[in-house]
């Protein structure tokens, strides 16, 4: 019995619409290098920056060069598209830093298939190539990396080139070198952790980037409270989500009536001796620093000046998370039982100015690892821009420490993943080594874009830095130096990047593209009708 031609269309709700075979195809490899085209021109040192405007109320602007957030605010309707959105969104959680490089390397993996599938090559056996090929990149990217975890002073050195190198691409390149020590130096504290809460980034308006610092210590966006002391040493905090507002009758639309002024006055005076117990029962924990996530009101913060704790009101809820984390207590809402309750400690409480605002300073926490950050600028998008920039190198850092290789950058590794592939494609019969040929010109595209964003002649590098890895593969360290405008040596220069960040971005690359190649039918449904419109 033959199909009719309108098949689907029978089948499917109306209103559904479906692409098949070609078609299809072509709309999925059409959308994935759309969003690698819109991130290409932000690879590499000399990288373009771009505003994103939001049509929301607000018509925020932020300028920015950080591929995972560019992508994360477009929105894109195409679904090989989101695809690559989401690869960049899990390399940002995974190792923090190469979003854009992963994006452009699955785009120019599918411009390279998109002519092979045009050669009449069917997406499996292209598939295959790039698996085999991918392996071949892999194996020879676990070869070339290098480890100093043995040898603090070099494993430190290592750190500081992974950072420069990773914030030369950003906006704080001009400080590379200044933030670099601040990156390292901030994720030592954290003695192998990657759990970077206890670096708390904190970003104050005024003064230039280079005022940036590092304070070993927690620094609260907070006021001492009126009348009380501006120092204490040998600190005990209580850090609570209390209300400590006069408890009021809280029942929704309830009235109290009186018949005259002496009974306003004895509730009154009812709800302050309620809230002179309250206190009495906190500063009964032995407290002399009591921090609270809601507003202290006037009497209660008379009882605490009087009884000479400092009371700390009105705490960000992200600052009391971090204050209760860095000075080992708990939040507390109840203080019936005070045997239960965990008190965080610190060495000094102090009042300090950065810029024109005070704030307030805890030093010696007992999470020895706590640091903050302060970043100083012209102006909020810088600031913002510069948190982002330096997240990215704290991130990558962190996961150095943990997976402590390290290989040279500035496209060394994509030109000795692809002298690799080129070599295994030759000795490859049949169609499949068309695909690893592809694979190995997708791979020298990432040093082309580097070369080509920065205004040089990435035609004439490129070939040369083939010509030195061909010549010498084991101890060849040709890379772009984009400052020269030529061929550089990555070891002399000091470029540096973190094996993990490349080989997340070689295998997410890969199997992305080969998701989108699979593709052949794309069939968008009409969403279901409520009943009876």
């Amino acid at each position: 019995m033959a199909i009719p031609s309108n098949f689907t269309q029978s089948v499917l709700h109306q209103g559904a619409s479906e692409e098949k075979g070609e078609n299809a195809r072509l709309a999925s490899f059409v959308g994935a290098m759309a969003i690698a085209d819109l991130v290409k021109s932000t690879l590499g040192p000399k990288g373009m920056d771009k505003i994103l405007q939001s049509l929301s109320r607000g018509r925020e602007v932020t300028v920015t060069n950080d591929g995972a957030t560019i992508l994360k605010s477009v929105y894109v309707e195409n679904p090989a598209a989101k695809v690559l959105v989401d690869i960049s969104k899990t390399q940002d959680d995974e190792v923090g830093d190469g979003t854009t490089s992963v994006v452009v390397l699955a785009g120019e993996l599918l411009r390279e298939a998109e002519q092979l599938v045009n050669q009449k090559i069917h997406p499996m056996v292209i598939i295959a190539g790039y698996r085999e090929a991918a392996e071949a990149s892999r194996a020879r990217l676990l070869e070339i990396a290098r480890d100093n975890k043995d040898d603090a002073a070099k494993f430190r050195e290592d750190l500081l080139n992974i950072a420069r190198t990773t914030l030369s691409s950003k906006i704080l390149t001009q400080e590379k070198n200044h933030f670099a020590e601040l990156a390292v130096d901030a994720v030592l504290r954290l003695k192998g952790s990657t759990n970077l809460d206890a670096i708390q980034i904190i970003k104050k308006p005024g003064g230039t980037i280079k005022d940036s610092f590092l304070d070993e210590g927690f620094i609260l966006d907070k006021k001492i409270g009126v009348g009380q002391p501006k120092c204490i040493e040998n600190a005990k905090i209580l850090v609570a989500n209390t209300a400590m507002d006069t408890d009021k009758v809280k029942i929704y639309g309830a009235r109290v009536r009186v018949d005259s002024m002496t009974k306003v006055a004895d509730i009154e005076a009812a709800e302050k001796e309620k809230m002179r117990e309250k206190c009495e029962k906190i500063v009964a924990h032995g407290i002399n620093c009591f921090v609270n996530r809601q507003l202290i009101y006037n009497f209660p913060e008379q009882l605490f000046a009087d009884a000479g704790v400092m009371a700390i009101e009105h705490a960000d809820f992200d600052g009391i998370e971090r204050l209760a984390l860095v000075t080992g207590g708990e939040i507390t809402s109840t203080f019936d039982d005070p045997a239960n309750v965990k008190l965080g400690q610190c060495a000094v409480i102090e009042e300090m100015m950065i810029g024109e605002d005070r704030m307030i300073h805890f030093s010696g926490c007992a999470l020895n690892e706590a640091c903050t950050i302060v970043l100083r600028g012209a102006s909020h998008h810088v600031l913002d821009e510069a948190e982002r920039s330096l997240h990215d190198a704290l991130c990558v850092l962190s996961q150095t420490v943990q997976d402590s290789r390290v290989i040279y950058g500035g496209g060394w590794a994509e030109m000795q993943m692809a002298r690799v592939v080129d070599e295994l494609g030759a000795r490859t019969p049949g169609k499949k080594s068309l695909a690893m040929q592809a694979f190995a010109r997708a791979l020298r595209q990432i040093p082309t874009i580097i070369c080509d964003n920065a205004g040089l002649d990435s035609a004439e590098i490129v070939s040369q830095m083939r010509a030195a890895h061909a010549a010498d593969p084991a101890s060849a360290t040709a890379g772009v130096d984009v400052v020269t405008g030529g061929v550089g040596d990555m070891q002399q220069l000091g470029i540096f990047e973190a094996f993990k960040v490349k080989h997340a971005a070689l295998l997410s690359a890969t199997e992305a593209a080969e998701m989108i190649l699979r593709v052949d039918d794309i069939i968008r449904a009409a969403p279901r009708q409520r009943e009876g419109m």
